[in-house]
């Protein structure tokens, strides 16, 4: 896989869960101006991330290479979304499920 397509994958998937997140706890169709801000911070971080070519996902990494506040935002929004994924785009969900766990036992294995 090529380093151009998992960024967008990692995009993908964090805007969805965005977008999944300002729907049912904000109430409205489009993103409000905060889940905005945190969907544009998620993609310019993804851009700018050296290590995308060995890890699957930002929720892997070691680094956390975000703002402690946006941080807290991102993984607020990640354990409200990450399993309501399933209802919204199961193949994504599952296909990130599995890189996941992947990517864990990978680390567990060379430390």
């Amino acid at each position: 896989m090529d380093m151009q397509s998992k960024r967008e994958r990692e995009k993908e998937t964090v805007s969805l869960m965005i977008s999944i997140y300002c729907r049912k706890k904000h109430g409205g169709r489009t993103l409000c101006p905060d889940c905005a801000a945190l969907d544009a911070y998620a993609r310019l971080r993804s851009d700018k991330c050296p290590f995308m070519e060995t890890k699957t996902f930002c929720s892997n990494c070691r680094v956390h290479c975000y703002k402690p506040d946006m941080r807290r935002k991102i993984r607020e929004v990640m354990r409200f979304s990450g399993p309501r994924m399933i209802f919204y785009h199961p193949v994504m969900a599952v296909r990130h499920v599995i890189a996941s766990r992947k990517e864990k036992k990978r680390l567990e294995e060379n430390p």
